[in-house]
C-alpha cells in the first residue's frame, strides 16, 4: 500500500531566513499509537496507508515523502513578559502543506522530531505524556467547536528521553494546523529591523487566513477579532492555556501549543495549573488581558505597514487593539447566554453571568457540571456549598420568565457533558507509559463526543486524592 500525501507547499517559497531546511531526525523503532482516520480523509490521505509500515516511517520522521519540504520555522517571542529574540521550532519539523477537502490550506508538522538549529540546549524530542495530552485535548477542543490545531497521529519512537522525572518513552505527534504562524513570527523579523520580511509575512498571512483583509490595518483588525472569539471560547469551557506567550499566539486564531493546559474542575477565577506560572500571569481570569497585551505586540510589528507617518500608524493601531475588550465581551456574553439558555439579550446579562461565577467560586462548584445541571433546573449538586446559589437562582429564574423559559436544547448544545478532566488525562498517560492504550482510547472516544451522555465516570470531578494541582510543559 503506497502512501500519497498531496503536498502543496507555500511557506517554503518565502525567503530562506524564515526557516531552516532540514528533515526530521530518524528514530530507532517506531510504533503506531493512533491515526485520526477522519482527519486523514479530510486532508486527502488514505488512513490505512498512513497506518501502514511506510506511513509509520513517515510519521516517525524516518522517511520523507515526495513533495514534502521539511523545515523548522524561525520565530521569537515574549515568554512570561520577558523578551527572547531567538526561539523557533526547537523540536518540530513542518513536513509541508496540503489543501483539504474544504479547500483550506493545512500544515502537517511532526512535533518531537529531533534537534534543529533552534533547539538551543534541548534534545528536540517529546515524551509520550505530552503527546497523549495534546492529542486528547486538541481533539476535544475541536469537538467542542473551538478553533484549534489537530492531532493527525501519534507514534512511539522506541527510544527514551531524559526529563526531570528520569528516562521516559519517546513519542512524535503529527500536528495539523491552518498554519504555524505566530505573533512571535512577526516579532522575529520586526526586532531585526527586517521590514521586507514583515511585509512578506503580512501578505502571506492575509492570503492564507484573511483574504478579504486589505492591508496591514485590516489584518490587525481581523487578528484582534479572531483572538477575542478564541479566548471567549476558552473562558466558556473553563479552559486555561497556561503559557500564553506571544510565540504561542496564533495569528489565524487557533489554540496552539497546549503544554501545561488544563480544564478547571472547581471554579476559581485566579486558577493556575502551570508549574512555571509562579505569579499567575496566565491565570483563568487573566487570559483576556494577556490576549490584548499580545495583540499590542503584534500591532507594534505592523506599524511601518499601517501608515508612513509613525504617529498616525500608532493611533490607528491603538484604535484597532482597543476594540478587543468590546469584541471579547460580546463573544463572552454570546457564549454564556447560550450556556444559560438565554435567547434574548438584556443589559443585566453581564452581571448575571458574573454573579453566577461568583457564587460558583464561593460555593466551590464544579465548572462543567454546574452549567450542565442548569439545564435540568437544579445545579446545587455541583456545589460543595450551595448556599451562595440561592439569591442568584432567583435572579436567573426571573430572567428566564421574561423570555418565556430557558432554551434547554441550546443549553445542551453549549454545555459539554464531558471534558478532558486532568485526572483522567493523567490516568491515560500513566497507563500508556505502562503499555496500555485502552484508557487513552476510551477517554478519546468520550471527549470527542462531548455533548452525549458519557460512559460512567467520565463526567465526574476528581475524588479526594485524584485532583491534579500542577501541570507541566514536559515535552
Amino acid at each position: 500500500m503506497t502512501l500519497h500525501i498531496p503536498f502543496d507547499n507555500s511557506y517554503g517559497r518565502l525567503p530562506d531566513r524564515f526557516y531552516a531546511r532540514q528533515p526530521a531526525e530518524p528514530v530507532r523503532a517506531p510504533g503506531l499509537i493512533r491515526v485520526n482516520d477522519a482527519l486523514a480523509l479530510q486532508l486527502g490521505i488514505d488512513p490505512a496507508a498512513l497506518a501502514s509500515p511506510e506511513g509509520l516511517e513517515v510519521l516517525a520522521g524516518n522517511r520523507v515523502r515526495d513533495g514534502a519540504d521539511p523545515l523548522a520555522q524561525a520565530y521569537a517571542g515574549h515568554q512570561f513578559g520577558g523578551w527572547n529574540p531567538q526561539l523557533g521550532d526547537g523540536r518540530a519539523i513542518l513536513l509541508g502543506e496540503v489543501v483539504d477537502c474544504n479547500h483550506q490550506r493545512r500544515d502537517i508538522q511532526l512535533k518531537g522530531a529531533g534537534r534543529t538549529p533552534f533547539s538551543r540546549m534541548g534534545d528536540g524530542r517529546a515524551w509520550l505524556g505530552p503527546v497523549i495530552r495534546e492529542y486528547l485535548v486538541s481533539e476535544a477542543m475541536h469537538a467542542m467547536g473551538v478553533p484549534t490545531t489537530r492531532a493527525l497521529a501519534a507514534v512511539s519512537t522506541g527510544e527514551t528521553v531524559l526529563r526531570e522525572q528520569g528516562p521516559l518513552p519517546g513519542a512524535v505527534l503529527t500536528r495539523v494546523a491552518s498554519s504555524h504562524i505566530r505573533v512571535g513570527t512577526f516579532q522575529y523579523f520586526a526586532a531585526r529591523g527586517d521590514a521586507e520580511a514583515v511585509a512578506l509575512l503580512a501578505d502571506h498571512v492575509r492570503a492564507r487566513h484573511y483574504p478579504g483583509a486589505d492591508g496591514a490595518l485590516e489584518l490587525l483588525g481581523e487578528v484582534v477579532a479572531a483572538q477575542a472569539r478564541l479566548v471567549a471560547d476558552w473562558m466558556a469551557l473553563g479552559f486555561i492555556h497556561g503559557v500564553m506567550n506571544t510565540d504561542n499566539c496564533h495569528v489565524g486564531g487557533e489554540t496552539i501549543d497546549y503544554g501545561p493546559c488544563a480544564f478547571m474542575d472547581i471554579y476559581k477565577a485566579g486558577k493556575v495549573f502551570s508549574s512555571i506560572d509562579h505569579h499567575g500571569r496566565y491565570a483563568y481570569a487573566a487570559q483576556p488581558g494577556i490576549a490584548a497585551w499580545n495583540l499590542a505586540q503584534f500591532a507594534t510589528c505592523l506599524l511601518p505597514l499601517i501608515h508612513a507617518d509613525s504617529d498616525r500608524a500608532v493611533a490607528l493601531a491603538t484604535e484597532a487593539v482597543h476594540r478587543f475588550p468590546d469584541l471579547y465581551e460580546a463573544a463572552f456574553l454570546a457564549k454564556f447566554r447560550g450556556k444559560l439558555g438565554l435567547v434574548t439579550a438584556e443589559e443585566e446579562d453581564w452581571g448575571l453571568v458574573l454573579g453566577l461565577l461568583s457564587a460558583m467560586e464561593t460555593g466551590r462548584a464544579d465548572f462543567t457540571n454546574t452549567f450542565r445541571a442548569l439545564a435540568g433546573g437544579d445545579p446545587a449538586g455541583a456545589f460543595a456549598n450551595p448556599a451562595p446559589l440561592g439569591d442568584w437562582l432567583a435572579q436567573y429564574r426571573a430572567r428566564l420568565d421574561r423570555q418565556g423559559g430557558a432554551d434547554t436544547a441550546m443549553m445542551a448544545r453549549c454545555n459539554p457533558a464531558v471534558i478532558p478532566r486532568n485526572h483522567l488525562v493523567e490516568e491515560a498517560i500513566a497507563a500508556a507509559v505502562a503499555g496500555d492504550l485502552d484508557p487513552f482510547s476510551a477517554l478519546l472516544a468520550a471527549v470527542t463526543d462531548p455533548y452525549a451522555a458519557p460512559p460512567a465516570g467520565f463526567d465526574l470531578p476528581p475524588q479526594p486524592g485524584q485532583e491534579v494541582l500542577r501541570t507541566f510543559c514536559g515535552t
